[in-house]
């Protein structure tokens, strides 16, 4: 996954401790011009390889999956994250010149070179700290973008949709044999299912994605709508539920709406699926099903995967 690898982000304070208490010990086992060398090369280090490292560990936001980009976006903004991070690559710069500078500098006695090493180590502490903000949220920003549910943007997907208790989870769980998975995504309380079937040697993942297609758009904050714009990049096929027999508790009318607002957001094929067929079949629907019943629920799949239209990549026969 795009984000669940990122490393614990150290503060400010965390870091300078680190790196200072380390160039003690180095200078604990030389004595002399040889023991402030190191010290400084220490500190310079641990504090230049540390703040290269936090950044090559963040992802090229130019290179994700729109889909993650999106939700990056709408949670923390790409635009700070990038700021954030040229800024910790900065201070990496920083700190390997002043220890260059200063490593010129330690000759002669060695009160003079310990001088000079002190105000080096105080020159390398403004630095770090002239990046403390930039930690802070990155740190703050990992700890969000870690709890993105895992969901693969390279496998085919087929989204559901519709108002609560319609019947998504129920469907979801049976066709992959209720071997799905539920995270949440981090602005909603509720859980994310997805879950995998395999047809003709292919895996598609199926999506039900409470918070997002589950309600009117104008009940949806700016995040959640976000959110929404960067589903629009994953789905490679819709299947919207709506319960006739308004059993879910929500009217028929409310349904078609959604349906209606879903055709418009997704550049994809869009099935209505009636559910609970066994209580009303009374809508105009591509499908009718009833999981209860046993009735229709395979016809459904069938239909998404045709309609997503996935053909692997063979390789190039001459």
């Amino acid at each position: 996954m795009t984000f669940e690898r990122l490393p614990t982000h150290p503060t400010a304070e965390e870091l300078i401790d680190k790196a200072f208490s380390r160039a003690a010990r180095a200078g604990r086992a030389k004595s002399g011009l040889d023991a402030q060398g190191s010290m400084l090369q220490t500190a310079a280090n641990i504090l230049a390889d540390n703040l290269e490292n936090l950044v090559r560990e963040w992802p090229d936001f130019g290179r994700i999956d729109p889909f993650y980009y999106e939700l990056a976006d709408a949670l923390v903004s790409v635009d700070d994250c990038r700021q954030s991070l040229s800024e910790l690559s900065w201070a990496s710069r920083q700190c390997r010149e002043i220890r260059g500078e200063y490593q010129n500098r330690l000759r002669g006695d060695t009160d003079t070179a310990r001088k000079l090493r002190k105000q080096a180590f105080a020159r390398l502490a403004d630095v770090i700290e002239e990046v403390e903000g930039d930690l802070a949220r990155l740190a703050d920003a990992r700890n969000v973008l870690r709890e993105l549910p895992e969901i693969d943007p390279e496998e085919p997907t087929i989204v559901v949709a519709g108002y609560p208790n319609v019947g998504k989870s129920t469907f979801v769980n049976h066709v992959t044999n209720a071997r799905n998975e539920t995270a949440r995504y981090p602005f909603t309380t509720k859980q994310v299912h997805v879950g995998h079937v395999t047809e003709r040697y292919i895996r598609y993942q199926l999506v039900d994605t409470p918070g997002l297609l589950d309600r009117a758009p104008e009940e949806r904050n700016e995040i959640e709508s976000q959110a929404l714009s960067a589903l629009t990049h994953l789905a490679d096929t819709v299947l919207v539920f709506v319960d006739a027999s308004e059993t879910c508790g929500y009217p028929l009318t409310a349904q078609l709406a959604l349906r209606d607002e879903v055709l418009r957001e997704f550049d994809v094929p869009v099935l209505t699926v009636c559910t609970k067929a066994d209580e009303s079949r009374d809508v105009e629907a591509e499908y009718y099903m009833s999981v209860t019943e046993g009735e229709g629920v395979e016809e459904v799949l069938g239909a998404a995967i045709d309609a997503v239209g996935y053909e692997p990549e063979l390789p190039y026969e001459g």
